[in-house]
């Protein structure tokens, strides 16, 4: 109820004069400081990415789940999506699930597209150019040692859930391999598309020097790469909270290893982007 009340929140501020999402609201801009739209737009962008084209899954120690090709796979093998039997609980009716989630979808297509013009307007200046074209910066190195650090933090995630993607059983406990079906590895394979976003996006910012790729690109995928990594690793981290030992619910070291990488590379893109964003905007004012 507090996510929904957010998104509502975030919906107004979008569109309102008070939000300055507007052209005729262009004094307001001030009114709303960057960061507090930026952080949860940046959380949001993570929990819905998944969902739209991708379809997220509820179910304890899931994932996003790639919704076109579950549905394929549920056309092929007779049921439908999300009923392949091997979760450890059914959460959702199937009925109820495509209900909610295509909801999600609608929403998250609706807030993106909002969020998209809404930056157009008020930070177009910020993204604009190529990478090679960046001016030099004091904050060169660091922005590379931290980009460095992202792209090898997102190997973690990367290749466990590579593992799981193609069945293998190393890593979850006795109850969770046991409970492995396709659906589960697809789940697996929208981890490994969001660490390889997140990693090729942070590394073309830091040490990329092409003059034909916009600065746009990689921002976009980091944005999304490492809001999905960290929202879906913090959120099943906090699921799993109130979890008692002995329960096949509870993930394993490994698997809680891997959450807490993926926030912890979330927090590095977070704190060097918005360095990187002040920065670009103290040059624009000078």
């Amino acid at each position: 109820m507090l996510m929904d009340a957010a998104v509502i929140a975030l919906a107004f501020l979008l569109t309102r004069p008070w939000g300055g999402g507007t052209s005729h609201a262009l004094r307001a801009w001030g009114r709303v400081p960057s960061w507090l739209l930026a952080l949860p737009m940046w959380c949001a962008t993570g929990l819905l990415a998944p969902i739209s084209p991708l379809l997220g899954s509820a179910r304890t120690g899931g994932a996003p789940t790639v919704f076109p090709a579950q549905t394929l796979a549920a056309a092929v093998r007779g049921s439908p999506p999300g009923a392949g039997g091997g979760s450890l609980d059914a959460l959702l009716a199937p009925w109820v699930r495509s209900l909610v989630y295509t909801g999600f979808i609608v929403q998250a297509l609706a807030l993106g597209t909002l969020f998209v013009l809404y930056a157009r307007e008020r930070w177009a200046p910020l993204w604009r150019g190529r990478i090679g074209t960046l001016p030099d910066s004091p904050t060169r190195s660091a922005r590379r040692l931290t980009a460095a650090a992202v792209a090898v933090l997102s190997l973690l995630p990367a290749t466990t859930h590579l593992l799981w993607a193609s069945g293998s059983t190393t890593g979850p406990n006795a109850a969770r391999a046991a409970a492995t079906d396709l659906d589960s590895r697809l789940n697996n394979a929208g981890y490994v598309l969001f660490a390889l976003l997140t990693a090729v996006g942070a590394l073309t910012l830091g040490y990329g020097r092409s003059h034909r790729v916009p600065l746009l690109l990689p921002l976009a995928a980091t944005w999304i790469g490492s809001g999905a990594l960290a929202g879906w690793g913090g959120w099943l981290t906090l699921t799993t909270l109130s979890v008692s030992a002995g329960d096949p619910k509870l993930p394993s070291p490994l698997l809680s290893l891997t959450y807490a990488v993926q926030m912890i590379v979330g927090m590095l893109v977070a704190v060097a982007g918005a360095h990187f964003f002040a920065e670009r905007e103290a040059a624009r004012c000078a």
